[in-house]
């Protein structure tokens, strides 16, 4: 009796044991990965040559790498050889290497951090400190880029900067007066730059 006894007290403990036991940590694939240390993309960013990604599988630590995009398009990964990854979005390749990373190991997702963006690049030409050419960070506008290339110089002219922008077939000239922009005028002028375009400072 004793020992049917003892049997009936252990029973009765179990279910509050089990209420309190902490619920089991979620599966790999719902723990959401710390992708935002790269620069903010655009809307619509899609990976180019020469863009830098940070590539890892979870609890493989061998299967970290950061790699640039060649110029075929492609970047090379432990085990995974080459892929092809230009055009993709992140999700995309995300999904993509997920797939390809499940003939060697399971519950393991892939997660993607872009780490530099050259694929999408935007110049600065003329009376600027530093001249060249810049990452073009999303929602980028002409004062920014100015401002990422030093200012304007002393020999500036500020009223008649331009942005060259190629259209198709043609270039289009869009105007840019430096100080109505800076006063609050004619913001219009201030557009948001696209891969490609050139701001011109006579």
């Amino acid at each position: 009796m004793i020992v049917g006894g003892l049997v009936v007290a252990l029973t009765g403990v179990a279910p509050v044991l089990a209420a309190q036991a902490p619920a089991p940590a979620p599966p790999p694939a719902a723990v959401a990965p710390s992708e935002t240390d790269g620069p903010k993309l655009p809307a619509d960013y899609v990976i180019g040559v020469a863009d830098a990604l940070d590539v890892r599988f979870w609890g493989h630590d061998n299967m970290t790498s950061t790699v640039v995009v060649r110029p075929d398009g492609r970047i090379s990964l432990p085990l995974l050889n080459d892929v092809e990854v230009a055009g993709l979005t992140p999700d995309q390749l995300r999904d993509r290497l997920t797939t390809a990373g499940a003939k060697f190991f399971t519950d393991a997702p892939a997660f993607v951090t872009v780490r530099e963006i050259n694929s999408r690049q935007v110049f600065v030409t003329g009376m600027v400190a530093n001249p060249g050419s810049f990452p073009l960070g999303g929602g980028m506008r002409v004062l920014q880029l100015i401002a990422l290339a030093g200012g304007l110089n002393e020999y500036a002219n500020r009223s008649k900067i331009s942005v060259i922008r190629d259209e198709g077939s043609k270039q289009v000239r869009l105007p840019f007066n430096y100080d109505q922009i800076r006063n609050g005028r004619n913001l219009e002028q201030n557009i948001e730059l696209r891969p490609g375009d050139t701001v011109l400072v006579p």
